[in-house]
């Protein structure tokens, strides 16, 4: 879900070691497009994944980085019986005030900065081909869209979208409706793409899709005047 969100979460400082050494690619899409579906793909084909996503959702896990801070800042309602951020209660929080929400992005956006770019280090050093870095946020981060080399955005109907987080997260059709208007548009996001997949059809139409992608990321690296 969006309720931690990766928007801005690193500076193109952070990263620019990297910057001509590997390719990085950027990979968005609204929510319920299928981001997580597409990087899994890629990862099986060898490719090097850091999901801001996912490491928003560790440091927000039973015991995670960011639990002491929010317990402090935002008092234990906020907590789940089991330890975890209360995911829903927070959302709403968040949506309704943006003050909220800027503390809550002051204690996890230094933490998810962290993690991603160890991950990133770690699996250049370990010879990734490439590095996707899957940001939900990535279009509404002038950061992202300053670092990445090649942006890839997974697309499918807004109403598709829709249905699967409802689906998924079991969530109230308006909910849903609230988090994509917090959202870049669809048309931001594909006025902006390197490239796009198409994610409304079967698994293996999907997989041929992206096993497209991996073959044109590798030549992109084979092409660029700085490899040797």
């Amino acid at each position: 879900m969006a309720t931690v969100s990766a928007k801005s979460i690193t500076e193109q400082s952070d990263l620019s070691a990297l910057k001509g050494r590997i390719s990085l690619i950027g990979l968005t899409g609204g929510i319920g497009s299928g981001k997580t579906a597409v990087s899994d793909i890629l990862g099986k084909l060898g490719a090097g994944i850091v999901d801001t996503d996912l490491i928003a959702h560790q440091i927000t896990a039973p015991d995670g980085a960011a639990m002491n801070l929010i317990l402090k800042e935002f008092g234990a309602e906020f907590i789940d019986p089991n330890g975890a951020l209360n995911r829903s209660k927070m959302r709403t929080l968040v949506f309704e005030n943006p003050e909220a929400r800027q503390k809550l992005e002051k204690i996890t956006h230094p933490l998810i900065r962290e993690e991603t770019i160890a991950q990133a280090n770690r699996l250049y050093r370990n010879g990734a081909p490439y590095l996707v870095f899957v940001v939900p946020l990535l279009i509404e981060s002038t950061s992202w869209i300053g670092l990445i080399d090649y942006l890839v955005v997974v697309d499918c109907p807004v109403e598709t979208q829709i249905e699967r987080v409802m689906h998924r997260n079991n969530l109230p059709r308006a909910e849903v409706e609230n988090i994509l208007k917090a959202q870049a548009s669809r048309e931001e996001r594909l006025s902006k793409a390197n490239a796009v997949i198409e994610n409304q059809g079967s698994l293996v139409t999907l997989e041929v899709e992206v096993q497209n992608l991996h073959q044109k990321i590798l030549q992109i690296r084979k092409d660029s005047p700085s490899s040797s």
